[in-house]
């Protein structure tokens, strides 16, 4: 038995906390019926999931990295019919999706995968990923510009600073720097910037954590290692998926040995109904909600 919003997770429909709020608006069920409640534990082998109808298929995990170019957009569907990050990965049969997202004038890398737990440890500010950045500006950024950037500014939606900044050359009128950031606001790199009177005139991410884009060709992908895999893991805090060890270098996934009693590892000898939370009620908790 495990939690309903992880084995969701895993099958990527989205993080744990996108599918929770699936949960409560009512959209996903167990066999036929809605569940609503946080918590709830299935029987992967013996319960049929469905989201808005429609049954979950637990898929392996897999990972990819993306050279991302200019004007193309980190979303699944644009009205105006603009390329995609996921056009770059139409021959990955699972549905996979952005590791958080490049802006459209923004390039370079990005990982898409559909293990949605990873996805968010990834990109949570609480977990302390480092994204690399190369960013040409307009302009000569002073030491003071530097200091600056690494004491934080102020924007619009909070306090955001650099984790390191290295102004690497000189080009015409403009610079290059290298920024290394560990949270992911909304074009953070670029109000930061101009919040220092410098535009930013090319942005293009590196690396994500120990993962580089190296000598990837602009619009290719290519499959994560083993080793890198596991590197994002330990970085991220996260073990591999229960009962799996993730090979994404072979594209394999080996399950756990059967246990003593010859049943696989991991799986229940019968079906169980979904287990619900119970609600703890007391004087205690009535006290605490009257205060």
């Amino acid at each position: 038995m495990i939690r309903l919003n992880k084995f969701l997770a895993h099958a990527g429909v989205g993080s744990r906390r996108q599918c929770d709020q699936l949960l409560t608006a009512g959209r996903v069920s167990v066999d036929g019926r809605i569940v609503r409640e946080l918590g709830t534990q299935i029987d992967p082998q013996g319960h049929t999931v469905s989201v808005d109808g429609k049954p979950v298929r637990t898929e392996r995990p897999v990972y990819w990295v993306v050279n991302k170019p200019r004007g193309v957009l980190c979303t699944n569907y644009d009205p105006d019919g603009r390329p995609l990050a996921t056009d770059l990965v139409q021959h990955v049969a699972q549905r996979v999706y952005t590791v958080g997202r490049l802006d459209e004038d923004s390039e370079g890398l990005l990982l898409m995968t559909n293990d949605g737990e990873l996805a968010h440890r990834l990109m949570h500010p609480r977990f302390g990923v480092e994204k690399t950045y190369l960013v040409q500006v307009a302009g000569h950024p002073s030491r003071d510009d530097v200091q600056q950037l690494l004491k934080g500014v102020w924007l619009s939606d909070g306090h955001v600073r650099a984790r390191r900044v290295k102004v690497t050359k000189s080009q015409g009128d403009s610079s290059w720097m290298q920024v290394v950031l560990s949270e992911g606001k909304n074009r953070e790199i670029r109000r930061m910037l101009a919040r220092l009177n410098h535009k930013v005139l090319r942005l293009r991410r590196v690396a994500i954590g120990p993962v580089l884009l190296d000598k990837l060709p602009r619009g290719k992908a290519r499959k994560l290692s083993l080793s890198e895999v596991n590197a994002l893991r330990r970085i991220a805090g996260k073990a591999a998926p229960e009962g799996e060890e993730v090979a994404a270098e072979s594209g394999g996934v080996h399950p756990r040995r059967p246990d003593r009693r010859g049943k696989p590892g991991g799986s229940p000898a019968r079906r169980h109904p979904p287990r619900v939370p119970k609600r703890r009620h007391s004087r205690e908790s009535a006290e605490g909600r009257s205060r």
